[in-house]
């Protein structure tokens, strides 16, 4: 029972761990290698077998628990059939077999949290709220949504929770410290998955996959800690070594300098770099200059008919905010679908592939823009992917540094005429991080 339990496992773990999909191999060969990217390493570490559609399911686990069972039944029937198998060499081939898929497993688990832990050492998978974000009411959010700005405005426990995720990967990359790690992760990722649930975040079916691979290594260990710590019985230790040839040791030292160079090393150089220059939440290209801010409508005519503020108006505009970035938001009553995408998606490769700033976020249309300083025009397109025929062509003036004029049709070609007035409107998270927190603040 005991050898169809480890081969069971060991086939289980295998399927989860091993990337048997032809389509991974198919996109390891596509990468641009010499302009590797962050986003393309933590694509390759953020693997896990899909059976049933584009994202992991528990789903997906009971098709490959089931394959495990079939395989390690014709494994075990074969094995008794052979007629040499001793119990002696069946415990061998235990030991070699469980040994070989732990070590499989805690590099697989390493390599993870290795993905997810440089992303926010250099915060990038909760970025600082936009100023977009920071004018729209707090009911608009999703939970998910309020769950990573809250996160987004600590950038400094955002990186020491990526330093909790390195930290325990790098003990995971040595045997005698691996159930150390799993151990962290186990409670670490616990708390990542319950926020999850509880804040209607994608990726809870990820966080109990890397819990059952730390589980599975700290199991190694659990009946040791348990005697030691529990029952205060004597532990043993594990004995048990495996004897590799010459060449297999220096096979075993160079996969590990390998996993270290590539997943630690440029990993990290390549995920410092994004964050500094191309962050995969956040739009790159520069928006106007000098045009930040909120902006009131003071005016806005449609086919020369000028429309008084109204708050249950569908057509004319509350509120529009500039960023930094070529995005430019809206506020109205205009009914939107909210893209409400949490898993963790870095593929990102243009500016209006980076929907972060709309995700999670209801009241406010958000188009990035393309602008040409000769003719004065801008092109907007909106961001969200359920309104992807809504663009405008505009002109704009700027008679002053506070006041820009927009002119020029809308996606139905009626003629628009708007005038912006810039509100001079201190933020408190802004002006806190200025100060860095240590002084009275006046708004």
């Amino acid at each position: 029972m005991k050898s169809f339990l480890t081969r069971t496992a060991f086939l289980y773990f295998f399927i989860q761990c091993a990337p048997l999909d032809p389509k991974y191999y198919a996109a390891i060969f596509s990468l641009p290698w010499s302009k590797l990217r962050y986003e393309d390493i933590f694509t390759l570490a953020h693997y896990t077998p899909r059976i049933f559609g584009a994202n992991p399911s528990f789903a997906d686990w009971a098709v490959i628990l089931l394959i495990a069972l079939a395989g390690a039944a014709i494994w075990s029937y074969r094995t008794r059939n052979r007629g040499w198998a001793t119990p002696e060499s069946e415990q061998h081939h235990a030991d070699r077999g469980y040994y070989w898929i732990r070590t499989i497993v805690r590099y697989r688990l390493a390599i993870a949290l290795l993905a997810y832990g440089f992303i926010k050492v250099y915060p990038l998978q909760s970025p600082f709220p936009s100023l977009s974000n920071l004018n729209t009411p707090y009911g608009d959010f999703t939970r998910w949504k309020l769950f990573s700005m809250s996160l987004g405005i600590v950038p400094s426990y955002e990186a020491f929770l990526g330093g909790v995720e390195i930290t325990a990967a790098l003990l995971l990359l040595f045997r005698k410290t691996a159930s150390i790690g799993a151990l962290i992760i186990i409670f670490f990722t616990g708390n990542v998955m319950m926020s999850n649930i509880s804040y209607e975040g994608g990726e809870y079916v990820y966080c109990a996959y890397l819990i059952s691979l730390a589980a599975f290594v700290l199991s190694s260990d659990l009946g040791r800690l348990a005697n030691l710590l529990v029952f205060h019985r004597p532990a043993s230790p594990n004995t048990f070594h495996l004897k590799l040839s010459p060449l297999g040791q220096r096979g075993r030292l160079v996969a590990k300098t390998l996993v270290f160079l590539f997943f630690v090393v440029l990993f990290g150089f390549r995920t410092r770099w994004g964050y500094l220059h191309d962050p995969y939440q956040i739009p790159e290209h520069p928006g106007l200059a000098a045009t930040r801010g909120l902006y009131n409508v003071s005016v806005f005519r449609l086919n020369h008919d000028t429309l008084p503020y109204s708050p249950t108006d569908s057509i004319r505009w509350k509120n529009v905010v500039f960023e930094s970035w070529a995005t430019l938001s809206v506020a109205g009553n205009r009914p939107t679908d909210i893209d409400s995408a949490n898993s963790e998606d870095v593929t990102a490769t243009t500016d209006l592939d980076k929907i972060y700033e709309l995700e999670g976020t209801n009241g406010r249309s958000y188009y990035n823009y393309d602008f040409d300083s000769t003719t004065q025009t801008l092109t907007l397109r909106n961001k969200n992917s359920h309104d992807s025929t809504d663009r405008w062509q505009l002109h704009y003036d700027r008679p002053d540094s506070s006041r820009i004029i927009l002119s020029g049709l809308n996606p139905r070609r009626d003629s628009v005429y708007v005038v912006l007035d810039r509100i001079d409107k201190k933020y408190l998270l802004e002006e806190a991080a200025k100060t860095g927190r240590t002084k009275s603040l006046k708004l």
